[in-house]
């Protein structure tokens, strides 16, 4: 009978001791998780973003959020009428705009008027809020390098964008804005 008694105490030891490697382990899968959500994820694969100002009207308006992905940039998925956030200054500076793509990489850029060249022919679009009134730098050609990107604000009036600060470099393109999450009542994918 001592024997019977001497398995049941180890078999009650095996178990507790199971348990608790079963609950350390789950500790240690929930704090990679976490860790993957809070530090990996707004690095390298989303981030919410809040709009500030009127640029992007009446696509985006002052104190909307918006998910980024930022994968598009990495894998050069950026395509004509994207709508981007990027770092005009450079990653170094911590001020971010959001802006439509016009040009792409090796296009000529030129704004006559209100319309807007692309090598030589009109661009159709409708995005712009307002005419154009001002061409800034695009006045006269542009010839984009392989890394560099032209982008305008939809409110095409009061946008600071590459007709003043010149065109946006690949590598200071932060990504893709894919959904609008707040308000609610606009919750949806972003045209």
């Amino acid at each position: 009978m001592k024997e019977d008694q001497t398995d049941v105490e180890q078999t009650d030891e095996e178990i507790k001791r199971k348990k608790i490697r079963g609950i350390v382990m789950e500790a240690i899968i929930y704090v990679a998780i976490l860790f993957i959500c809070i530090f990996i994820v707004p690095k390298y694969v989303m981030q919410r973003t809040i709009v500030d100002g009127p640029s992007m009207e009446n696509t985006l308006h002052n104190g909307e959020n918006v998910l980024v992905g930022k994968i598009s940039p990495r894998i050069g998925n950026l395509d004509r009428f994207d709508i981007i956030v990027f770092y005009p200054y450079g990653r170094d500076i911590n001020e971010y705009y959001v802006k439509r793509i016009i040009g792409m990489p090796g296009e000529t850029i030129q704004i006559v008027g209100s319309d807007i060249y692309i090598n030589g022919e009109i661009l159709k679009e409708d995005y712009g809020k307002d005419p154009i009134t001002k061409a800034g730098i695009a006045a006269e050609p542009i010839i984009l390098a392989e890394d560099e990107y032209f982008v305008m604000g939809d409110n095409r009036e009061i946008s600071e964008d590459s007709r003043s600060i010149g065109p946006v470099l690949k590598e200071n393109i932060s990504g893709k804005v894919i959904l609008r999450i707040w308000p609610l009542n606009k919750f949806g994918l972003v045209d």
